[in-house]
């Protein structure tokens, strides 16, 4: 009913200015008939009264003259000469009009005779000057006419005019109002037939056609709501992923082929045997989906006692004491290592991707090996299917070139390509001297999954450039010699709530412990960071804004350290290991400059660190900083508030990872604004309780119901959509499929 009256109201004021001006307009015009009127009036009245006027005398000439303003609109009436005497009047003239006020031209007025209208104290009149004879100089006679009853029909029009156009207004708003009313009950009453009518019945319900557009769209959101509850409860968990498997695709395993493996056995220098946990945003997310999905993960055995856990089949039970999944080793020779993973991949696609700055390297020598590599573990895959249309999991960048390899190896296979760093634009990625091969791979895929709309409409930019296909931008999807391959958003994420939540021990026991092996004082504050040390990660720039704060808020000095987590990575390659030497020089200079006795403001540990222990260092900490400088995601970010089940902590959170487009009540920067860095980070360290609750409470709602299972499954269900499909159309081109 409040907006109702708004529109009336609305419209009721528009309508009503509009009679307002319409109004004025008529009264201008209707004024101009008036005088026209009159002017035509007086020259008659002077037609009649020449002869008396022109051959009597004075007496006679006043009787005309009084006859004449018998008329009630004629006020007065006089005979003027030209140098403005009055030879006679009759009637009564207004003040200020008489034969010597008049001006020049009206004492001797032309045969046309003059007129004018003017305000006199009783109101307007209007004059005319008519000649006499037709003799130049001769008398003229002066007619006076009351010009009040215009102004008096003038005003009765505009009262009439105004309130006519009111209520018309008025009528037009209520009946407006009141088709839409009626439109919207109607469009209600559709809706609610297609959400209260069961779902097979959704489809055959009829409606006018201009409604069909918004109602396709409830349909399918209908059948996606209906699917989901379907298969039970209403948030993504392990159980729910099962779920998923076991009703669309029959219980089958997948197969996900990754470079990374989820446990890498190593050798101790004491000769023992143990399971390390590697620094991977991608086995942090894929891990727990594994492990509620079984099957077997496909990965380069890289660790020191790889070869001595597998069996015959290189194959291996993880993880250890629960034996959920396999992991299936591939072993790499020293020159296939050095040109796939660290050249080409990560030399060469990995800084292309990364806005950086950092200049790719592209080798020849490196390409081959890549290709090598990529038919190497095809070929695994292949061996690792137990039907001719399996369902396989390709991730990243090591592995542009593999679908196509497995699609010739496994027409049928149902193959999903999650590319876990960013897509750049097409003409960036055009630097790749391999830019057609690399999205001839890719293509081999049944569906390409990146993190965000933006990475996925930047691949479909660099096809569109450099390859012949067909782009459907509505379904985005991409058509190469009759194969459709989709391309979608997949926004990754973790296992919630996290396996380490119920290992962990309490928030304040953790704060304690870290305090005190770190030496510092039980109410110190702590920031911390994660990361792989990599210089698509920021780590220079958080260190100096770091530093900024100490130099803007002394009064931080002795009270805040910061812990950065630095695990080594690809140290083979020179521009990390430059790196390398840099964040430490840095970390050494700060701490050089602002240390107090055993109090240091950075901390450094560039060393792997479990799980567990990571986890501990996040329940202890005052704020995290992620200042990624690129990225396609960062699962620290979701990791920290995974482990704030106490509600605390502030996460500090570059603009320029795919986290940012989701967790919104993070403080949001810009890793290069070293200035406003080290603001966020002073807001972080002083931010009262209840809002550090009120964000972290938001920001854990969203990560538990986009966790990874719910990525996972929105995947699979995907792929079980296109493998009926495909099934679908090999059975309608077989022989025999349709009957003759």
């Amino acid at each position: 009913m409040r907006s109702l009256g708004r529109f009336v109201l609305l419209l009721s004021v528009v309508l009503g200015a509009v009679a307002w001006g319409a109004s004025s307009l008529f009264n201008r015009q209707a004024r101009g008939w008036a005088e026209r009127d009159l002017s035509m009036r007086s020259r008659l009245a002077l037609e009649g009264a020449r002869p008396a006027l022109v051959e009597a005398g004075t007496n006679a000439a006043r009787r005309v003259l009084e006859a004449i303003v018998r008329d009630e609109r004629l006020m007065a009436a006089a005979v003027c000469t030209g140098d403005g005497a009055q030879v006679v009047a009759a009637g009564s003239l207004p003040a200020g009009v008489s034969c010597h006020a008049l001006p020049g031209e009206a004492r001797r007025p032309g045969p046309a005779g003059w007129d004018q209208s003017a305000d006199g104290p009783a109101g307007a009149v209007h004059l005319t000057v008519l000649p006499v004879t037709e003799e130049a100089g001769g008398p003229a006679l002066m007619l006076v006419h009351d010009m009040s009853f215009v102004d008096r029909r003038a005003e009765t029009t505009r009262r009439y005019t105004f309130f006519a156009f009111a209520l018309v207004g008025l009528v037009g708003a209520v009946a407006a109002a009141v088709a839409a009313r009626l439109t919207w009950i109607s469009w209600t009453v559709q809706l609610r037939r297609v959400l209260t009518a069961p779902f097979r019945a959704v489809e055959a319900i009829a409606a006018p056609r201009h409604f069909q557009p918004l109602l396709g769209d409830v349909r399918d959101l209908v059948s996606s709501l209906a699917a989901e509850e379907a298969r039970a409860g209403s948030s993504w968990t392990p159980q729910r992923l099962r779920h998923v498997l076991r009703r669309d695709l029959g219980g089958e395993s997948v197969i996900v082929v990754a470079n990374r493996e989820p446990y890498i056995h190593e050798r101790g220098d004491d000769g023992q045997v143990k399971v390390v946990h590697p620094a991977s945003g991608l086995v942090t997310a894929l891990e727990p989906v594994m492990r509620a999905c079984s099957g077997t993960w496909i990965a380069h055995g890289s660790g020191s006692a790889d070869r001595d856990t597998v069996d015959g089949r290189d194959h291996v039970r993880v993880p250890p004491g629960e034996e959920a999944y396999d992991i299936r080793r591939v072993w790499l020779s020293r020159e296939e290592e050095q040109g796939y993973y660290y050249g080409l991949a990560n030399e060469g696609l990995w800084p292309l991707c990364h806005i950086a700055h950092a200049p790719p390297e592209f080798r020849a020598s490196d390409w081959e090996q890549y290709r090598r590599v990529n038919s190497r573990f095809a070929s695994a895959v292949a061996e690792e299917a137990k039907t001719p249309d399996p369902i396989v999991l390709v991730q990243d960048y090591h592995f542009a070139l593999l679908p196509r390899m497995l699609r010739d190896l496994l027409p049928r296979a149902t193959i999903l390509t999650f590319w876990h760093i960013p897509w750049p634009n097409a003409e960036r990625f055009g630097i790749c001297p391999w830019e057609r091969e690399v999205l001839d791979g890719l293509l081999g895929s049944s569906i390409v999954g990146f993190h965000t709309q933006a990475h996925c409409n930047n691949f479909l930019d660099s096809v569109d450039r450099y390859l012949e296909s067909r782009i459907d931008r509505e379904r985005h999807s991409v058509v190469v010699a009759g194969r459709e391959t989709l391309v979608r958003p997949y926004p990754i994420s973790i296992d919630w709530p996290s396996r380490w939540t119920s290992r962990a021990a309490p928030v304040a026991e953790c704060r304690a412990e870290v305090r005190r092996r770190l030496g510092l004082a039980p109410d110190a504050l702590l920031g911390v960071g994660v990361d792989r040390l990599d210089y698509t990660k920021g780590i220079d720039k958080r260190l100096l804004a770091v530093e900024r704060l100490l130099e803007r808020h002394p009064d931080y000095q002795g009270r805040f350290s910061f812990v950065q987590i630095a695990a080594p990575s690809r140290t083979i390659i020179e521009s990390y290991r430059a790196l390398n030497e840099q964040v430490e020089a840095l970390a050494t200079r700060i701490n050089d400059r602002f240390a107090r006795g055993s109090w240091r403001p950075v901390v450094m540990l560039r060393r792997h660190h479990e799980p567990a222990a990571i986890f501990e260092l996040y329940r202890a900490a005052d704020l995290c900083y992620v200042s990624s400088l690129h990225d396609g995601m960062n699962l620290v970010a979701k990791e920290f508030v995974a482990a704030r089940d106490d509600l605390r902590g502030v996460l500090v959170l570059s603009r320029f990872t795919g986290a940012a487009r989701e967790l919104s009540e993070a403080l949001i920067v810009n890793p290069y604004d070293i200035e406003g860095a080290s603001t966020a980070l002073a807001t972080a360290l002083s931010m009262p309780p209840d809002e550090q609750e009120e964000r972290m409470r938001s920001m854990r709602v969203l990560v538990g119901e986009l966790n990874v299972y719910r990525w996972a499954g929105k995947m699979l269900r995907d792929a079980t959509r296109t493998r009926r499909r495909d099934r679908l159309a090999s059975r309608l081109s077989s022989p025999g499929a349709l009957p003759s």
